[in-house]
């Protein structure tokens, strides 16, 4: 089981912004490669924290982490911020400017230049009911920007290939030394040398590439999952960005989700309330059968455990409520007509709701608590 990105950086959930970063300094600087060299224990705590901060510190990632937790970003392996897609270059690329002058680029010495980092892609997949009940693997095609084949770079002047350059400024404390990525190469130490002719200005050419996507069950309309390095390349010696993917949940013909339950409305005739039947009703996975009492009540809700959604953090499922719906004909026949006009002073049809049949607004309020 994953550890707890809260328990990573030591810190509790009511932690500010200022907390969370201050933790993940403190971590980085702790386990970082430079002060603990061939340490692989050191390296994989170094590579958790930098995963735990990349969720805690954005407000969005974060909502999301304390409602559904791992799954929410990974639950099947390879999406979110996940170490796991994650090398040390995206750290430095990333929370490179958190460590302060201590420490440069992994295996750099303290000054090894920082590579680019390539724009993510977005893309949005819509997904049907029963798709998210089960989980699905889904191929899409994305225009992803490569580098040409046959395209060189050269170091850039500007920084040395540093990827950033050093200014210092006069102030009242004394000179002060800051860094700055650098505005010719972007960060990527490397400028355009030579390129083919149907290659862009940065020695780019947009292909089309058929990408995997697994994505877990019960996730919910709005959640964006992420796969690593399936985004745009970035000119010279660049790590690709990243494949956004934004979950869109179609509209069932019959059911109705809500969180992990799923509600059914079934019409029955007053025969079948009457002297009850047995009806084949909708779920995720196909139909199942069910008993109705006789002299069943419209409203009433009849609940079907475990038929519902599945956690996405893997706690069980959620349930299927179906409301049973007493059709009471529009049109009857002088026979039809006569049975009824006779049953209107018949006590047997005469309302007489027991004690403990719950009221509309009670079985409402039962729903959502």
């Amino acid at each position: 089981m994953k550890k707890d990105f809260y328990e990573i950086l030591g810190i509790s959930k009511s932690a500010d912004a200022a907390e969370i970063k201050k933790a993940y300094r403190k971590s980085a600087l702790k386990y970082h490669p430079d002060k603990n060299p061939g340490d692989k224990e050191a390296e994989e705590n170094f590579k958790l924290a930098a995963e735990a901060y990349e969720v805690l510190s954005d407000p969005n990632k974060k909502a999301k982490y304390d409602q559904y937790g791992h799954q929410a970003f990974d639950g099947s392996g390879g999406f979110g911020g996940g170490h796991g897609g994650m090398n040390m270059d995206d750290i430095f690329s990333q929370f490179g400017d958190i460590f302060g002058g201590g420490f440069g680029g992994f295996g750099g010495g303290g000054g090894g230049p920082r590579r680019a980092k390539g724009s993510n892609l977005r893309i949005k997949v819509k997904l049907t009911l029963e798709e998210i009940a089960n989980g699905v693997e889904k191929k899409v095609k994305v225009k992803r920007k490569v580098q040409a084949k046959g395209v060189t770079y050269k170091t850039c002047t500007t920084c040395n290939g540093q990827g950033q350059v050093m200014r210092v400024t006069n102030t009242i404390l004394g000179r002060m030394q800051s860094a700055s990525t650098c505005p010719t190469c972007g960060g990527s130490g490397q400028i355009l040398d030579k390129k083919p002719s149907e290659a862009d200005a940065q020695g780019m050419v947009v292909e089309d590439e058929t990408v995997s996507i697994k994505i877990p069950a019960g996730v919910v309309d709005g959640m964006q999952l992420k796969v690593s390095n399936k985004g745009n390349d970035a000119p010279g010696n660049s790590i690709p960005g990243d494949l956004i993917v934004a979950i869109e949940e179609l509209e069932h013909e019959f059911l109705k989700r809500e969180g992990e339950n799923i509600h059914y409305d079934l019409y029955i005739s007053f025969p079948e309330a009457v002297l009850g039947a047995s009806k084949d009703i909708e779920a995720i996975n196909g139909k199942v059968r069910i008993k109705l009492e006789e002299g069943i009540q419209s409203g009433k809700i009849l609940r079907l455990k475990g038929k519902g959604i599945p956690s996405i953090n893997g706690y069980g499922s959620g349930d299927l409520l179906v409301h049973v719906n007493v059709w009471t004909p529009k049109t009857l026949n002088k026979e039809q007509k006569q049975f009824f006009e006779k049953a209107l002073n018949d006590e047997h049809f005469v309302p007489s709701p027991e004690k403990s049949e719950k009221s509309f607004f009670e079985k409402v309020k039962d729903m959502f608590s």
